[in-house]
């Protein structure tokens, strides 16, 4: 058996956080609206591994672990007109937006926060800890993600 890729997925913990994912125990990774995001998303495999990020709050952090279950699904937002996500643009014959869909395996006794990871890598190393890095999913190299295996 291969070893799984690893990614990290960002959400607001007031529109999903992983509190929501752990009563849901499994979601669709729907809403992404940056090309280069929905690109890494669909090099994703079932059985791949994304650390659970949640952004925009105080402290930003790692909070938990997901795992990719199923792959190159039709994002339904974008054709829901009362969606913020709403993408006039895409086609149902050629949609430009797709999803894939997580289950829960943990949440992290504390957060790994932002300032943490700063300490722990270089932007080379993680790139979530770049400034002014806005991409909503990144991948992890596997020597960075057995670091935060053991972290969080």
């Amino acid at each position: 058996m291969t070893e799984p890729n690893y990614w990290l997925m960002k959400s607001e913990p007031d529109a999903y956080s992983i509190d929501t994912l752990k009563n849901e125990g499994v979601t669709l990774w729907d809403g992404i609206r940056n090309y280069q995001a929905r690109n890494f998303m669909r090099k994703m495999n079932k059985g791949d591994k994304v650390f659970f990020y949640h952004s925009n709050c105080k402290p930003p952090g790692i909070v938990g672990l997901m795992e990719v279950i199923d792959l190159n699904i039709v994002d339904p937002t974008q054709f829901d007109r009362d969606s913020k996500y709403f993408d006039p643009k895409s086609k149902s014959e050629n949609p430009r937006w797709d999803c894939v869909k997580v289950k829960f395996l943990s949440k992290s006794n504390q957060i790994l926060s932002l300032p943490e990871l700063k300490i722990l890598f270089n932007e080379d190393e993680l790139l979530v800890v770049k400034k002014g890095n806005r991409l909503s999913i990144i991948p992890i190299r596997n020597d960075v993600a057995k670091i935060l295996l053991e972290k969080i």
